[in-house]
């Protein structure tokens, strides 16, 4: 049971799953042995997720351990119709297309919660908080959920502080394997891939401003140092701040960066980061980019009202002429770069590998385990065994300790 765009798709949307199959070793390792052992055996599996070819190849995954899996997107502007269409065809409920409006949004998140989900997992915490404040006689059915990113994981803690979250969440965001290659590595490279490929601009040679210092915002810093940029970090963190500076940016404020930007990049997950008079400043020709998870890091609001004229000028950038003539442009409606532009095609299959990973294993850990409600790191457990799996993929092997150095390392009474 699914609903789709256009079927017709179907044969590219598989070819581009087969294609990241190939490049997901540790989560076709994890496939094989759910075959065999089928951990979700009479389990349903909701998801709410970006909707593309490394998404539905973890629901492959857990539908090879015997689980439904019911899909939709967590992203109006993310979902590939040829990807959801494969997934249908491939067996899968999934339930989405792309530009999706706000009601259709919503409808087909209940599509999948009328699947009667015992798991959930979830990107940005939409469908969780759809259980909580809507379907609420679905709660006592969860027995738990795992949560992708940093902006739903504050959410959840958020909710939780307030005494609201009814079941467990196992923060996948915050796993190592997760964290320090998925935010960092795959959304600076992501994120530049669609910008780039969007704009068809050079990154060298121009002042790019990160508004956050977070994993994901390192990572972006990282790739536009790398790609020739002169890189400002803003931060509200001192330490952070401290970090970004001695990394090698220069650091200041929002106010003072955005007169010198060509490019503004956001990935905060907090609100109204560039708003208001900030946009007074910026230079003729600033181009804005939000690679957090929701579009509100960018007041697209506040831009149209000292805007005169808004118009698209290529697929996936608007062009704001200001009432004093300057052009400033929007990229992807301020939604993720990196996956709602024309050319975002999200992290890179061998990044989300690890992701996707601990997703699997984590879902495996709340149908083995007794969690009480709220919301915690995956194991370490899953960390090592993700780790070791993509160690052994890329054919690379590393020492272990002695039994003698264990012994030295737990005993406190050793010295030189």
């Amino acid at each position: 049971m699914s609903k789709v765009k256009d079927m017709s798709l179907a044969p590219e949307g598989v070819r581009k799953i087969e294609w990241v199959q190939k490049h997901m070793p540790v989560l076709e390792h994890i496939k094989k042995e759910y075959e065999e052992t089928q951990p979700f055996k009479g389990i349903t599996i909701g998801s709410c997720l970006h909707l593309e070819p490394k998404t539905i190849n973890l629901g492959l995954t857990l539908m090879a351990g015997g689980a439904e899996v019911a899909m939709t997107g967590c992203n109006p502007l993310s979902t590939h119709d040829d990807a959801v269409a494969g997934a249908a065809d491939l067996g899968l409920n999934v339930y989405g297309w792309r530009e999706q409006d706000d009601e259709e949004y919503y409808q087909t998140i209940n599509m999948v919660l009328d699947h009667k989900p015992d798991i959930i997992i979830d990107d940005g915490a939409d469908m969780i908080m759809v259980l909580h404040n809507e379907r609420k006689e679905l709660l006592s059915h969860i027995k738990g959920a795992c949560e992708e990113t940093t902006t739903g994981v504050h959410r959840l803690q958020a909710m939780h502080a307030d005494g609201a979250l009814k079941f467990p969440v196992i923060a996948v965001n915050d796993a190592y394997t997760k964290y320090l290659f998925d935010n960092r590595y795959g959304t600076g490279q992501s994120s530049f891939d669609a910008i780039m490929g969007t704009t068809n601009m050079v990154i060298a040679g121009k002042t790019v401003v990160v508004c956050g210092y977070g994993w994901c915002g390192r990572g972006l810093a990282l790739r536009a140092a790398g790609l020739g940029a002169d890189v400002i970090v803003t931060e509200v963190d001192p330490i952070r701040a401290l970090e970004a500076r001695m990394d090698g940016y220069r650091v200041m404020t929002i106010r003072e960066a955005v007169k010198q930007a060509d490019l503004i990049i956001t990935v905060t997950g907090n609100a109204d980061i560039i708003c208001g008079d900030d946009f007074k400043y910026m230079k003729d020709g600033c181009m804005l980019a939000n690679s957090g998870h929701f579009n509100v890091e960018i007041n697209r609001f506040d831009l149209e009202a000292i805007s005169s004229e808004v118009k698209e000028v290529r697929e996936s950038i608007e062009e704001f002429t200001t009432k004093d003539g300057r052009k400033l442009y929007l990229l992807a409606d301020g939604r993720l770069v990196n996956l709602s532009a024309a050319r975002g095609q999200g992290h890179p299959a061998e990044i989300m590998d690890m992701s996707f990973a601990v997703q699997a294993l984590s879902a495996k850990h709340i149908l083995e385990n007794d969690l009480s409600v709220g919301v915690t790191k995956a194991p370490d457990e899953i960390d090592y065994n993700v780790a070791t799996m993509k160690l052994k993929a890329m054919g690379i092997e590393i020492d272990s300790l002695t039994d003698k150095q264990k012994a030295y390392m737990a005993n406190w009474q050793e010295g030189t």
